[in-house]
């Protein structure tokens, strides 16, 4: 996507911390971040699997020879390790500028009743308390400095619940309301608070939704034409990339065959 100058010169020099940025819509949001700004920002990606945040470093200083990339292992559900990750960074990328709060997961389509209690603790810790923590342990560097923005991933799930979502519906109705009561506290600020509710996104998020059973994963996309990662990552950059009294407070994105989080057209 062609962003133009002025959107380069907006983000031009920005620290940008992504989490979960090891695959999917994070990775997908670094690639669209460095692209905008021609390579000149600090991007701060974490997610579990270090091996693919390297490869991602990699070819982002491959593409770009201006770029800076801290990578860092971290796992948001560890609630405790958030705050210290924060603290420690490098003094080159401290001075954060933007979050995006990409990290979530969802586990089984179990109904009510039959929920694992390993798979609730895990989706809101990760969905919920984790993005929660992430949140307050910037918040204070954007507050010191008047601006900043803070962008949330949430879900079509947050605002049209479905059977066999009874927990991973709940975490995202959470983000939704949390960036609602954060927008309106930071309202004497220069700090803007973006939502990014996707539909339907061919992922790695069906893979592990229904851990690693493939077939199941796949039934997910079958006879529809569904969103890709990156369809999403230009959204974020989009909405940051505006002037800095914009805000585009809400976004819900579907692809052309969907209208719900259950009304899916199927070509089969």
């Amino acid at each position: 996507m062609s962003y133009g100058p002025k959107a380069a010169e907006r983000l031009s020099g920005k620290i940008i911390l992504i989490t979960g940025a090891s695959a999917g819509i994070g990775e997908s949001t670094a690639r669209e971040f460095a692209a905008a700004a021609a390579g000149n920002v600090k991007l701060i990606l974490t997610a579990r699997r270090a091996e693919k945040l390297s490869a991602l470093a990699e070819d982002l200083k491959k593409e770009y020879s201006n770029i800076s990339v801290h990578t860092a292992t971290l796992d948001v559900s560890k609630i405790d390790t958030i705050g210290k990750f924060v603290t420690d960074l490098p003094t080159e990328f401290a001075d954060i500028d933007i979050l995006v709060n990409n990290a979530g997961l969802a586990l089984g389509r179990d109904s009510i009743g039959t929920i694992i209690e390993s798979d609730i603790q895990a989706m809101f810790n990760t969905n919920v308390l984790g993005l929660i923590t992430m949140t307050q342990a910037v918040l204070p560097i954007f507050k010191k400095k008047n601006s900043g923005d803070i962008v949330n991933l949430g879900s079509i799930a947050g605002r049209d619940p479905y059977p066999g979502g009874g927990i991973y519906c709940p975490t995202k109705a959470a983000v939704k309301s949390f960036s609602h009561v954060l927008r309106k506290e930071l309202i004497n600020t220069k700090i803007r608070v973006f939502e990014v509710d996707p539909g339907n996104v061919e992922t790695e998020f069906s893979n592990v939704r229904f851990k690693g059973d493939l077939e199941k994963a796949k039934s997910v996309y079958s006879g529809t034409e569904p969103l890709l990662a990156e369809d999403i990552a230009e959204i974020i950059v989009f909405a940051c990339s505006r002037k800095q009294k914009t805000v585009i407070a809400e976004t819900l994105v579907f692809s052309t065959n969907q209208a719900s989080a259950t009304h899916l057209y199927r070509d089969s």
